[in-house]
């Protein structure tokens, strides 16, 4: 197995100290929003046998084993991070795979530079995720009850709002949830501002479930994404809990710790909360019109100790193992490529001993036996 080597990602919404804290090393004072773990071109693990987009190319088969490379191409089918949330992240929808396929052929048809920045798909891909907290962690997670958002905006006492909560009354639900997004996002710009200060102010002064928004508001005044997200569920993960994303599903991440994985891909429609471009007409038919529990996972414990948080997807599988016992060793060896994380104790893989933070990747039946004290976290792939 290799110990990896990752690159630590600034963006302008990471905690400064977050990701320090868990590698045991002093802060920089600049933000750190993600570890990325993978192959992934933009920024891959190194090893000491090159970067592992290099590794693999060098022999898919080896390192990935046969039945993957079958089922999802030459590559590694998954990017696995570790995220620390300072300020909430842009309101964002990922398509599902028919739609990534048709949306970047399409851009590749006329032109689109893969780096434009008013360029919708950055590959053919979908981007299915799963974050899994390692502390408290504050997310917004797919449409609320269109009555519940009517009633959270009312509240607010803010007279513009009013057509939304008009509207959020109507039926059937799907429609009055499609109009109002859509009514939101195509509005004035100078009306929105003033709503969205106004909401904003009136969020500071009700705080208990409006504080959540007023925190939103305060790192993007005057988006219009302030008052999308109150049509959302607000979700505070505990840790060790989880949330799976699909296709469609409109999120935000808000602030916390966590560990993170996903198809490897970059396709991101953006709802708000967000300087970069914002493709309306595309986000509302990619976007899925349906209210519902945001479904908080908890992992499921097998015999041998390994906790799975089950998703509905192949492209990547998560798991962890608290180890409780220093002297116990495990047996981790798959047929599938694999990346173990450590995010608490002390973890011996193989030959390498992991502190939080660290990492391997463990080529395809790749013998993998962990013993230690801490809690390990198991990246691979269902093939």
């Amino acid at each position: 197995m290799d110990r990896l080597d990752n690159t630590i990602r600034p963006y302008a919404w990471g905690s400064p100290t977050a990701i320090p804290n868990l590698l045991g090393v002093e802060p920089t004072g600049e933000p750190q929003a993600e570890m990325w773990m993978g192959a992934h071109p933009g920024a891959p693990s190194r090893t000491g046998r090159g970067t592992l987009v290099e590794v693999v190319d060098a022999d898919p088969e080896r390192e990935l084993g046969a039945a993957a490379v079958a089922k999802f191409g030459p590559r590694l089918p998954f990017l696995l991070k570790v995220l620390a949330a300072g300020a909430p992240l842009s309101l964002q929808v990922h398509p599902d795979l028919a739609q990534a396929k048709e949306g970047y052929a399409d851009e590749e048809r006329r032109g689109i530079p893969v780096d434009a920045p008013h360029r919708n798909y950055k590959d053919a891909n979908h981007k299915p995720e799963l974050i899994c907290a390692l502390t408290e962690f504050d997310g917004l997670c797919g449409f609320r009850d269109p009555l519940e958002a009517a009633g959270l905006l009312d509240d607010l006492g803010v007279a513009s709002l009013k057509p939304y909560v008009d509207l959020l009354h109507a039926h059937p639900e799907d429609a009055a949830l499609r109009e109002v997004l859509t009514a939101i996002l195509t509005a004035d710009p100078d009306e929105m501002s003033r709503t969205v200060e106004e909401a904003a102010a009136a969020c500071a002064r009700l705080g208990g479930a409006y504080a959540p928004y007023a925190d939103i508001a305060h790192h993007y005044p005057g988006d219009p994404g302030v008052i999308a997200a109150m049509l959302l569920n607000h979700v505070r993960l505990q840790p060790g809990e989880a949330l799976y994303l699909g296709a469609g599903v409109p999120h935000a991440y808000l602030q916390g710790l966590g560990v993170e994985i996903m198809a490897n891909s970059d396709n991101v429609l953006r709802c708000g909360l967000t300087p970069k471009h914002v493709d309306v007409p595309e986000l509302l038919r990619i976007v899925h019109f349906r209210a519902g529990d945001p479904g908080v996972l908890r992992p499921e414990a097998s015999p041998d100790g390994e906790e799975v948080y089950e998703t509905p997807i192949d492209e990547f599988r998560l798991s962890r193992y608290v180890l409780p016992e220093a002297g116990a060793t495990h047996d981790l060896t798959r047929p599938t490529p694999q990346i173990l994380l450590c995010t608490a104790g002390s973890v011996r893989a193989g030959e390498h001993d992991l502190t939080p933070g660290r990492s391997v990747f463990v080529p395809a039946g790749e013998k993998a036996e962990v013993s230690g004290t801490g809690t390990l976290f198991r990246a691979t792939v269902i093939a």
